[in-house]
């Protein structure tokens, strides 16, 4: 008899209400081509002020487009789990990648929970294998990972035992996740237990570079061979119920005068050993600072790769990230959380979101660089056409092979490699391209229970590029301008019809920001925050990178990756414990620059605003109004700079960086001034 499920759809798409908004952004289109057409028809009566204002309100034009055009469909997908069990009894491997380069900046304790909440997953144990990449080769990390897997022999037929939801340990005995429900008296003297061995731990010990950890010895984190250990293996090949996923360390190898690409490098050395010990057909990768706050995970996702008509619509697929801890009202504006809601729909509308760099699945033939207008692959799966393509590995070539061909993968982990040998399968034959999903079609997944907790892609190569795409990344179309700070002829004029234009697109673009974040769940404070940050962002962190790319392609400079700092939040305090909480903090950086001359520039401008006002009882039009509210608003915006520069220590902004921006503003006030008298 056939399964009645069978012909049921495994994920649905729905499109969202979107009416008024549309209605509303439209409306702020049309204002803005507007005061476009009122700028032409008004240039010959003005000078250099005016050209650059109509330049400015070109670019917020273009932006705006930009926005319509990827909010304009926003769709939601509904995914259904349990049909994935249903109708796949046999389902398939899953690899899962998780990224570490510094045990400092990012410490083990972080990367342990990640991999706990990985090995918890509900999915079976057998069709699961977790795979650290650590850049750093550190023997702390490696010991972290080995005490993690004793624990997790405990902690996940706990979690899964009593379907624990958070999985994370530092996550769910903080107390925020514990359900009111669980009172039985066996569950709490299993969760007694547990406690007690997590609080154990978090102790620091020490462990001696002998045995398994010689491997360690003397190692230099950027000149060392590759280390490969597999901390543990899940030998019950076909139970599903088997207590562990396999579990297997790999720090790569590193030589000085190698470019190791970074973390787009680890991700090709993780596809390469996942290849050769277990060859799984997709691939979840995740930052060492995430978590999965939904155990089913697997299989929301499962849902969007399988459900599809066919494989070449959906190459991979992101989640969105949700922050934990975050301060409130969002003080720095990067929680995203409208980002997501508004612009992240909008995406998985057209064709999905741009890979994210953390929280995917990915199909591994797509990785390997299968085109979804690969109608016959047979000639490419050639011996001579493998090696050329991914390297002299016999055993990595055939497994890609497997992959390519769409056959099944039996492969076991093998227990350890020789870390000083080069492995076979070539780790240091790197190439981040492999990585960028750039080819691939993609879905976007936005079912909430399903998302990433943490801290997009592609199109196809014969597409054109569709404009909505050149969105990503850009969240402020419409910013408030200043204007020149002494000359008032950027505007219309009191009086001038016209001035209703640029006042009905300020207010009616503020209410509109303001009721989605309102709709999103978040306070009026949060949105302030957001705009002003917005701003502050343009003009330190995007310039610079803009500049960045523009001395690269000159070949002027090379590309660098930081680690940024990462630490476990405290769950026992409040924001209320710190009265810093929220204030920006300065050194002699060059970024700080830019941002501290706009507000000199702007400040000055206030203050020849009031010296030289002509108000309109004393005969005058009344001109320069619109610039001294714009300034006004940009002050506020830089706030934090205003009391950076009345600050003292790291709270203040060093004195070299007030004088190298004074004479910045200095020159650009003269220049002003030389602008308009000509």
């Amino acid at each position: 008899m056939a399964n009645p499920t069978a012909s049921l759809p495994l994920y649905q798409r729905v499109a969202r209400k979107n009416t008024i908004g549309r209605a509303i952004e439209l409306s702020i289109l049309s204002l803005l081509l507007s005061l476009l057409a009122y700028r032409i028809l008004s240039f010959q009566d003005h000078g250099f002020s005016w050209l650059l204002a109509t330049l400015c309100e070109s670019w917020f034009a273009f932006n705006w487009v930009l926005t319509v055009s990827t909010k304009w469909n926003q769709v939601e997908y509904k995914t259904y789990p349990l049909l994935v069990l249903q109708r796949k009894p046999e389902l398939p491997p899953v690899d899962m990648f998780v990224t570490t380069a510094d045990p400092v900046l990012e410490p083990p304790i972080l990367t342990v929970n990640t991999v706990l909440s990985l090995l918890a997953l509900d999915y079976p144990a057998d069709k699961l294998a977790c795979y650290v990449s650590d850049d750093g080769g550190s023997p702390l990390t490696f010991y972290s990972l080995v005490e993690a897997s004793k624990f997790a022999k405990l902690w996940v037929p706990f979690c899964k035992k009593y379907s624990i939801q958070v999985r994370a340990p530092f996550r769910y005995f903080s107390g925020e996740s514990m359900s009111s429900q669980d009172t039985s008296p066996q569950f709490q003297q299993d969760w007694k237990k547990m406690k007690k061995i997590e609080d154990a731990a978090k102790g620091s010990i020490p462990c001696e570079l002998t045995g398994e950890f010689a491997d360690f010895m003397n190692i230099q984190p950027r000149n060392h061979a590759s280390i490969v250990k597999v901390i543990w293996e899940n030998k019950e090949a076909g139970n599903a119920n088997g207590v562990l996923p396999h579990l297997v360390y790999i720090s790569r190898e590193k030589r000085p005068k190698h470019s190791h690409h970074f973390k787009a490098g680890a991700m090709n050395v993780l596809t390469r050993v996942s290849g050769v010990m277990t060859n799984a057909p997709f691939m979840l990768n995740v930052d060492c600072d995430m978590y999965v706050n939904n155990p089913q995970i697997v299989l929301h996702a499962l849902c969007l790769l399988l459900g599809v008509k066919s494989e070449k619509n959906c190459a991979y697929v992101q989640f969105p990230q949700r922050f934990y801890d975050g301060l409130k009202d969002d003080p720095y504006g990067n929680q995203m959380v409208v980002l997501f809601e508004y612009l992240g729909h909008g995406l998985a509308g057209i064709q999905g979101p741009f890979y994210g760099g953390t929280g995917c699945f990915h199909r591994r033939k797509v990785i390997y660089g299968l085109s979804p207008f690969d109608e016959e692959i047979s000639g490419k799966l050639s011996d001579e056409n493998l090696r050329k393509t991914f390297g002299s590995s016999m055993e990595f070539t055939r497994s890609t092979a497997q992959i390519l061909s769409g056959s099944k993968s039996t492969r076991r982990p093998h227990r350890a490699h020789n870390p000083g040998k080069r492995l076979e399968i070539d780790l240091l034959h790197t190439d981040p391209a492999r990585v960028s999903g750039l080819r691939a079609l993609r879905r976007a997944c936005h079912d909430d229970p399903a998302e990433k907790v943490g801290h997009r892609a592609s199109r196809n190569p014969d597409r054109p590029k569709k404009p909505a795409y050149l969105d990503t990344g850009r969240e402020a179309p419409v910013q408030a301008m200043p204007g020149l700070p002494v000359d008032p002829d950027v505007g219309p004029t009191v009086g001038e019809p016209a001035l209703l234009i640029p006042l009905a697109i300020f207010i009616t673009y503020n209410l509109y920001t303001l009721s989605e974040y309102f709709r999103a769940g978040l306070s009026a404070r949060a949105w302030w925050n957001n705009q002003r940050m917005w701003r502050i962002t343009a003009m330190t962190a995007w310039l610079f990178g803009v500049f960045s790319i523009i001395l690269k392609l000159f070949g002027l400079s090379e590309t660098v990756f930081e680690v940024t700092q990462k630490e476990q939040s405290s769950t026992n305090g409040s924001d209320d414990d710190n009265a810093d909480v929220g204030r920006f903090t300065f050194d002699e950086s060059p970024i700080f620059i830019p941002a501290t001359t706009v507000l000199l520039v702007n400040l000055t401008a206030l203050v020849i605003a009031i010296l030289r006002f002509r108000s309109a009882a004393r005969g005058g039009d009344g001109s320069g109004i619109g610039e001294v509210i714009f300034s006004s608003c940009v002050v506020l915006c830089l706030w934090a700079f205003l009391k950076g520069l009345f600050g003292k220590g790291k709270y203040g902004i060093p004195l070299a960086t007030v004088y190298k921006s004074g004479a910045l503003a200095l020159l650009f006030v003269n220049l002003s001034i030389w602008t308009s008298m000509g």
